[in-house]
């Protein structure tokens, strides 16, 4: 188990007002409305979550990383729990066209409206239950998802991670290191139910037996 950065240069790519995020709307009913990862957390304004979560191609470099990271072979089964609408997944098909990709998320709209290419290979499941037997894929991952859970549930999603991969296998989760970035997090997010620092996260980590890699997405 090992920090490993894949996606800090695209988080820290944007600019972001967290004053105007608490100040502008009405946080709290904001976040409620996040929380249900329908629509208005996808498509609707920005208040709600992404407002417009579209293809761009920017996690093509990601993909290539890891693939070049994790010696991924041309036909690896890859699953990305907590996939939302397939971006990260379809870059993989495309670097490695003989691969089996597959995601899961809880959110419907999300799949429903996923990357048409990936039709058939999204489904609608939680973390904490994954529907698949045990070691079946070759590199399990999770970005930016197991934070939106809550910490007893965490346990759970981690162990199935670890019970479904017969490789390697990577989170990534929000965390704060200092009392500025606790409250830009605090500030920012929506749909985030774990406030942890690094230490706490790895400490999770170890009790869950959780053997793979990890990074953290700070808002600083």
């Amino acid at each position: 188990m090992q920090h490993v950065d894949f996606i800090s240069s695209l988080h820290t790519a944007s600019t972001r007002n967290y004053l105007e995020r608490v100040v502008e709307h009405d946080k709290a009913e904001c976040a409620a409305v996040a929380v249900r990862f329908g629509e208005d957390y996808w498509d609707g304004d920005r208040q709600y979550g992404y407002g417009g979560y579209r293809y761009d191609g920017r996690w093509r470099v990601v993909a290539q990383a890891i693939v070049d990271h994790y010696c991924l072979a041309q036909d690896a089964r890859i699953l990305d729990v907590g996939c939302g609408r397939g971006f990260l997944l379809y870059e993989f098909s495309k670097i490695l066209p003989n691969a089996t990709v597959v995601g899961v998320d809880l959110s419907e709209y999300g799949i429903r409206t996923a990357k048409h290419e990936l039709t058939g290979s999204l489904q609608v499941s939680r973390a904490e239950q994954l529907p698949f037997h045990d070691r079946t894929f070759d590199f399990v991952y999770s970005i930016n998802t197991l934070h939106n859970l809550f910490n007893y549930e965490l346990s759970s999603a981690l162990r199935e991670i670890e019970r479904v991969s017969r490789g390697s296998s990577y989170v990534v989760v929000e965390g704060y290191r200092n009392e500025r970035e606790k409250v830009n997090l605090m500030y920012w997010q929506l749909t985030c139910r774990a406030f942890l620092t690094p230490e706490e996260w790895k400490w999770i980590f170890h009790e869950c037996g959780y053997q793979g890699d990890y990074s953290f997405i700070f808002f600083e």
